[in-house]
């Protein structure tokens, strides 16, 4: 027991070392979906959801704003552009309205999380009602399709029409609510690295590059770097671009684990951090062992400027369809964030929380 003890202290002195004190800045928060869950579907069940929240210790709400081709908030940009003001689920009261309202009485951050970024639709073929009205805005593989990965259908990532359209729904969040941040996800700034070989990208490498058409490798290390740095220059546009509303909103992005967010999504978010384009990232570090966990956790944290590691925040896996970790590996995870100076994380997702009232009630606050 002694030897145990010893290591850990010595973990923990490692941490202090390593991250310095700037390192135990905390951040606990939770993402809440419209998928798999009703809490956001009137405002007795948003009042219970921000209740909840706040019982727990959780300080940020991260709320999707944008989801299939779709706003939860009535926007005018998409009334204008597609003739559907808002998600017909969400036509009654304004949701995201009622939600910030709420958190701020009880003085929780709400973040208006753009989940499916350049994603236009989910398991539709034809990539959904925003592709069908403007299918130029395509996202088009080698075999000139287009671009379909794990069920989500995308639009350009790099067609500066699209990126405009994108930053326009984010710039009318930050203008029309009082938003505490704004939050892209493993989809903004982001394009399946299939993507690229549309008329408008094929051109544009191809004036940098002798009139040489790009790689047919889609995985070609120097096309994948030429993408991931124009989504690059995106996400610095959508930082610069918010601040100069209101340098009070925060830009936070909880991209997939690197170096995978970058070979399979052209996500270069290192880049993000060291160029000073993010406020926070919050990696998705979703494993199913402790062991995963935690070697997933330290690779992610090697990829920090040491002056910049307390930017970090890992994503927690709560839910996802019929799963949910077992209490041991939950407070594991927790335990390790820890150990590693980590003092919060953001739980995907909300409806996970139920699932584990006791823990988050009794032994989290503890943690």
């Amino acid at each position: 027991m002694k030897t145990l003890s010893c290591r850990k202290h010595l973990i923990l002195f490692i941490a202090v070392l390593t991250f310095g004190l700037g390192f135990s800045q905390s951040r606990k928060g939770v993402w809440l979906t419209d998928v798999a869950s009703t809490a956001l579907d009137s405002k007795a069940s948003i009042q219970e959801a921000v209740s909840r929240c706040k019982a727990i210790g959780l300080e940020h709400i991260y709320v999707v704003v944008w989801n299939r081709g779709y706003t939860i908030y009535p926007s005018e940009v998409m009334e204008e552009q597609f003739g559907i003001k808002v998600a017909p689920r969400f036509s009654k009261f304004d949701v995201l309205r009622a939600l910030i309202d709420e958190a701020h009485k009880e003085g929780l951050q709400v973040h208006a999380w753009f989940e499916f970024g350049f994603s236009s639709s989910y398991q539709e073929e034809d990539g959904g009602h925003i592709l069908r009205k403007k299918p130029e805005w395509k996202a088009i593989d080698v075999d000139g399709n287009l671009v379909s990965k794990n069920g989500f259908q995308w639009m350009n990532a790099f067609d500066p029409e699209v990126q405009d359209f994108l930053l326009s729904l984010i710039v009318e969040v930050v203008k029309k609510y009082d938003i505490d941040g704004v939050q892209g996800d493993d989809r903004l700034p982001a394009n399946p690295s299939t993507s690229g070989y549309d008329t408008y990208t094929v051109s544009e490498y191809k004036k940098e590059h002798n009139n040489q058409l790009p790689p047919k490798d889609y995985r070609d290390s120097s096309w994948v770097d030429w993408r991931a740095k124009r989504l690059n220059l995106f996400a610095e546009k959508i930082y610069k671009t918010v601040k100069d509303i209101n340098s009070d909103v925060q830009v936070t992005m909880a991209p997939s684990i690197f170096p995978w967010s970058k070979e399979e999504y052209l996500q270069d978010w290192p880049t993000w951090v060291q160029n000073g384009w993010v406020d926070q990232i919050i990696p998705q570090v979703y494993r199913y062992n402790r062991k995963a966990y935690r070697s997933t956790l330290e690779a992610n944290l090697e990829f920090m400027p040491k002056d910049k590691k307390n930017l970090f925040v890992p994503g927690v896996l709560l839910k996802v369809g019929d799963y949910s970790p077992s209490k041991r590996f939950l407070k594991r995870m927790i335990k390790t964030n820890r150990d590693m100076g980590l003092q919060g994380e953001v739980f995907f997702f909300y409806e996970g929380l139920k699932d584990h009232d006791a823990f988050f009630k009794s032994v989290y606050p503890k943690l």
